[in-house]
């Protein structure tokens, strides 16, 4: 989350969380997938525009009607004005524009798996706007890589994987496409030793960030993992300390690399 500061004005709380406009393609997306994204873009702020595009004529489109009442999205109909042109693409890049010069939000979040938003993607970020990602493991690299970061459906879908697997050696999902775990390893060990102090500290959430930067469908939960320290731990390379924060309670992890000595 970016940020939870709450202060008053006027007597009604209000607080710093990043807006989002969550944009969906429902011609690409799955709506048992609907609860998992708006769960997920709540880490990162606040959906304030909710909306999905299709064309709502069709009789296939009808499972959708409960879920998007459920959850407040708005629906946008787009028909099929051509064969073979998807219509839906350009209605939700042209209210994507739309939304960006109104001004009132933080950042988006686009939901497909196809390739045709890379460009709107990149477009976005150019004028400073948080995108998020998201769309099943079939969706094209070059979306993936347009986007700050990337999130699989079907892992957002998954609710059997244990957190405390730290003991198993990591590896990615079946079936999904994600960056690979040797070079998720390669990359935390390079970016410990471009950031660590003299004794070899880095900060555990500063390596985070800055693998996510590099990759941006890198997700512990792509390897079966909840949380990054128990990640860090199975690749067997680093040693991991927590520190009290100033206030006693909060804990700062910081990670470096295992020495000789210490295996």
């Amino acid at each position: 989350m970016q940020g939870n500061i709450i202060i008053e004005k006027d007597g009604v709380a209000l607080t710093d969380e990043k807006r989002f406009a969550v944009l969906i393609d429902a011609e690409n997306v799955s709506e048992k997938y609907i609860k998992f994204i708006l769960d997920e873009i709540s880490n990162d702020g606040i959906a304030t525009i909710k909306r999905i595009y299709g064309d709502w004529t069709k009789p296939i489109m009808n499972s959708w009607k409960n879920v998007l009442l459920d959850n407040s999205i708005t629906p946008i109909q787009q028909y099929s004005y051509t064969t073979g042109k998807n219509a839906t693409d350009s209605a939700m890049i042209i209210d994507a524009m739309d939304i960006l010069y109104a001004g009132n939000i933080d950042g988006f979040c686009l939901v497909s798996s196809d390739s045709d938003f890379t460009r709107l993607a990149a477009r976005l970020r150019e004028s400073g706007m948080i995108v998020v990602g998201m769309g099943e493991k079939k969706t094209p690299s070059p979306f993936i890589a347009a986007c700050n970061k990337f999130k699989y459906l079907e892992v957002l879908a998954q609710n059997d994987i244990s957190e405390n697997r730290a003991s198993v050696p990591a590896k990615s999902l079946s079936g999904l496409d994600s960056t690979s775990l040797d070079a998720v390893r390669n990359t935390v060990l390079t970016i410990v030793q471009e950031t660590s102090d003299d004794d070899g500290w880095t900060s555990l959430g500063d390596v985070g960030n800055i693998l996510t930067k590099r990759y941006p469908d890198f997700d512990v939960r792509n390897y079966g993992f909840h949380k990054l320290t128990p990640f860090i731990k199975s690749l067997n390379m680093f040693d991991i300390r927590a520190v009290s924060g100033k206030n006693g309670h909060v804990r700062l992890m910081y990670v470096r690399e295992k020495k000789a000595d210490t295996e």
